[in-house]
């Protein structure tokens, strides 16, 4: 009998859930940033997913998704954020979310890490982190610090990975 004659290329658990993260935010309604997120258990089974969109019983054809204008006319105060969906969206146990990991294609903020802490999640993965000269975002690395969940970019060799997988 031969062993080892599995394949050699094939996804790896970054890329596969990234790209889980990055199929999933194409859901989002939102004409200026999409995002998606996926919770993975310790055992890399796939625990939640989530993308940013209109709480459920709101319209996205009613909802204000300008970014610009009274804050009380833009998509703001209203729109659910990916990672918080991802968290709400788990239908199991919320223990165990503890020490899972969050895979996400953008770097979350202050709110989301807030949440992200009180579940339990102990690693984020994250794709793009296009603000993170702002507050909300420098307030997140603090919490996320002081907490001590660790938090990674994806690394060149995952975002060759995804580029070659046909999305």
């Amino acid at each position: 009998m031969k062993y080892n004659l599995q394949r050699k290329e094939y996804l790896s658990w970054d890329a596969t859930f990234m790209i889980m993260s990055l199929v999933i935010e194409k859901r989002s309604k939102d004409p200026s940033t999409q995002v998606g997120a996926c919770i993975v258990g310790s055992d890399n089974r796939i625990l939640s997913l989530g993308y940013n969109g209109t709480p459920n019983g709101f319209l996205d054809s009613e909802f204000p998704w300008s970014r610009e204008g009274n804050k009380i006319e833009t998509k703001y105060p209203y729109v659910v954020h990916a990672e918080r969906n991802a968290i709400l969206n788990y239908r199991g146990n919320k223990k165990d979310l503890e020490g899972s990991k969050l895979y996400t294609s953008l770097f979350p903020c202050n709110e989301c890490a807030k949440e992200i802490i009180q579940t339990g999640i102990k690693e984020i993965i994250y794709d793009i982190d296009k603000y993170a000269h702002l507050d909300e975002y420098k307030a997140s690395k603090l919490m996320l610090d002081k907490c001590k969940v660790k938090y990674r970019s994806i690394t060149n060799e995952v975002r060759k990975e995804i580029k070659q997988f046909k999305l």
